[in-house]
């Protein structure tokens, strides 16, 4: 595997329509894309920030992936995303080396991108995102 670059930070927060002012007034950063996708139960919001992207990510549903990270653990920082060529070789790859997986194959995340997680138990305590078009 190979990263080629940091593709997005990910950010847990309990309301997009709270956070977003605070990106685009503070930081004076422009949010591109809302989206929501249904199968990870999450609403997102993009920013671009040189080659790096923020998401913001609010729960659809409290039983949701986000819903349980902020009601464990509060909003904050949720997963680091670096973009890699090929997500599923990039997992086996991984898997190779010893680190525990989260997805063994691709999913489909935001913005149409194939995305793949690596367990934080194994990865110093960051949850990490693979993320590609393959």
């Amino acid at each position: 595997m190979k990263a080629t670059h940091i593709e997005h930070i990910g950010i847990a927060v309990k309301s997009l329509d709270e956070a977003i002012p605070y990106y685009e007034k503070v930081l004076g950063l422009k949010c591109y894309a809302i989206e929501e996708v249904e199968e990870q139960k999450v609403k997102t919001a993009f920013f671009k920030l040189g080659d790096t992207k923020i998401e913001l990510l609010e729960s659809t549903d409290p039983e949701g992936p986000i819903g349980k990270f902020i009601e464990k653990k509060g909003p904050g920082m949720h997963h680091l995303a670096f973009a890699v060529d090929n997500v599923d070789q990039a997992l086996a790859d991984a898997e190779e080396n010893g680190v525990k997986l989260i997805d063994k194959k691709h999913r489909k995340g935001a913005e149409g991108l194939n995305i793949g997680f690596l367990h934080p138990k194994s990865t110093f305590g960051v949850l990490t995102e693979l993320c590609g078009e393959e």
